[in-house]
């Protein structure tokens, strides 16, 4: 929801509700892992309870462990952090799972597919980024397609594969055919005057859940 109106939220996120958004995708940026800043747990436990979408909770900052229980706290039911913030991650997906949360962990464009297959078992989800993390409205990077579709020849078939960065009417098809499964869309649906018609548009296009990005 980088692209949403922050002056107005609970608006936004009643919006998204009557255009049937199931998932929310919360980009949690900290000036560090990445260049930009954007919100923080103590947002995230406000909006919980304007909505029963599921939180999906993206954390690009850096010692993502150090701050997990707040997340935790502020009810998301997802979590994700960049294998890059954390390069031993297996403790870290464990600890998610553990809570009973879904772990994923999340890949930067310059990132092989190869560097998480060790963690892979460990993953609820894997979010492949199709643009450099921290900015919105980046121009969609082709080569998340051959990630993609090695990812859906690594994971177990209930693993979860997410694509963020780009998604739009003329990205999500060959996302979809590569083997992602939900789809976090911010321009193409915040540049919208309708966002039921787009999310309807890119689900019909996709064929998979859509998650809205915040």
């Amino acid at each position: 929801m980088l692209k949403c109106d922050f002056g107005n939220l609970h608006r936004e996120i009643e919006l998204l509700d009557a255009a049937n958004s199931a998932v929310l995708h919360l980009d949690v940026m900290d000036g560090h892992f990445v260049p930009n800043l954007s919100y923080g747990p103590m947002v995230l436990e406000r909006l919980r309870p304007m909505t029963d979408a599921i939180f999906d909770a993206h954390l690009m900052i850096s010692e993502p462990d150090r701050y997990l229980d707040e997340y935790l706290k502020a009810g998301c039911e997802a979590i994700t952090f960049h294998y890059e913030a954390v390069p031993d991650s297996g403790p870290l997906l464990r600890r998610i799972r553990a809570a009973e949360r879904l772990a994923g962990l999340a890949i930067n464009p310059g990132t092989p597919v190869e560097a998480i297959e060790q963690f892979l078992p460990d993953c609820d989800l894997v979010l492949v980024m199709s643009v450099e993390p921290g900015f919105g409205g980046q121009k969609f990077m082709p080569a998340a397609l051959d990630k993609l579709q090695r990812l859906r020849e690594l994971t177990h078939p209930e693993t979860v594969l997410s694509v963020d960065g780009g998604i739009g009417p003329a990205t999500i098809a060959d996302c979809a055919a590569a083997g992602a499964e939900l789809f976090v869309v911010g321009s193409a649906i915040f540049d919208e005057v309708d966002y039921g018609a787009a999310i309807c548009e890119l689900t019909k296009l996709g064929s998979r859940p859509v998650s809205s990005s915040l």
